[in-house]
């Protein structure tokens, strides 16, 4: 089983990026995880570009990733009160074609952090909603790192209930992934 990672941080310290990697620490031996690194090099979606004979080679490249791996883990910094512009795009890019797409019941969850202490509620909401409308099947728990500035420590969030609650949600994940997978 694999899940692939989207953080919507591009920046390769940031503090979602910490959260991402302490996610996968949590999940269950024996599942791979990939981080699609390539977020930025995405055109923004257009039905123009959306063709076999125009279709952007990351566009193609990020599709194969999503049909290829059993779930999705999102982990979203908060700009200006919601998601950034790379995340929502990679969403838009995977959930087409409407009705055949590659994130069309896919497993996905949700995280989060921020410098603020709303620990990235509304871009965590958004995420929610963006995959849910694109086909994906969402928990609807989310996990979210407020003041991430100070929350990590040796790759570990410094708080231990948070941890447990992280550890919980990917675990989670995990089983819904091997359940869909299961069924298939």
């Amino acid at each position: 089983m694999n899940v692939l990672v989207l953080v919507g941080s591009l920046r390769p310290g940031s503090t979602n990026r910490q959260l991402a990697d302490a996610a996968v620490a949590h999940l269950p031996a024996g599942v791979g995880t990939t981080l699609f690194e390539r977020l930025a090099e995405l055109p923004h979606y257009s039905e123009e570009l959306d063709h076999d004979d125009t279709l952007p080679e990351v566009a193609r490249d990020l599709r194969d990733a999503v049909a290829d791996h059993d779930a999705i883990l999102l982990v979203t910094p908060e700009y200006n009160g919601s998601l950034p512009s790379s995340l929502k795009n990679a969403v838009d890019w995977a959930s087409r074609p409407r009705g055949a797409s590659v994130i069309a019941g896919v497993p996905a969850a949700v995280l989060g952090a921020s410098g603020s202490p709303r620990a990235a509620q509304w871009a965590r909401e958004d995420g929610v909603r963006i995959l849910t409308v694109a086909g994906a099947r969402v928990l609807p728990d989310t996990i979210g790192v407020g003041s991430a500035f100070q929350a990590f420590e040796e790759g570990r969030l410094t708080d231990a209930e948070l941890d447990t609650a992280l550890r919980d949600l990917v675990q989670r994940l995990a089983r819904e992934a091997e359940a869909a997978h299961s069924a298939a």
